[in-house]
């Protein structure tokens, strides 16, 4: 796994792929966190949140990724995957934006599914959630 400080250097090279105007109304930029964050609807320890797109009235907006959940979930794969996989969250995370600018919930319910499915496999497996 690469270190946090070669993971923020994807990580500003990600962003700066994406365009300008994506940034507009995110007040609070794109911030990586050291550590890693389990989801709150992991059933075994086993659902760890990579990133989060954060809104408050008071606060505004921000991208929050979790470098600690990379290198848990990730810590394997080469730095060119890696990189990959960093795109692919940071652009996930900023599809909540901008469809929360619109007042969209695509990318909400796509989510909300794909949680259903990790349930379902839980189930499948004998897992009870708690």
């Amino acid at each position: 796994m690469v270190s946090l400080e070669q993971f923020h250097e994807m990580l500003e090279a990600a962003a700066e792929e994406l365009p300008e105007e994506l940034y507009e109304r995110l007040n609070g930029g794109v911030l990586l966190m050291p550590g890693s964050k389990l989801s709150e609807h992991a059933i075994d320890a086993d659902l760890y949140t990579l990133g989060e797109y954060q809104y408050s009235t008071a606060m505004g907006s921000r991208i929050v990724l979790f470098y600690g959940s990379f290198k848990r979930v990730f810590g394997h794969c080469s730095p060119e995957e890696l990189m990959g996989h960093v795109r692919d969250t940071l652009r996930h995370e900023f599809r909540h934006h901008l469809e929360r600018l619109a007042g969209e919930r695509d990318l909400e319910i796509e989510d909300e599914e794909a949680l259903r499915r990790y349930y379902e496999e839980k189930a499948c497996k004998g897992s009870v959630r708690r």
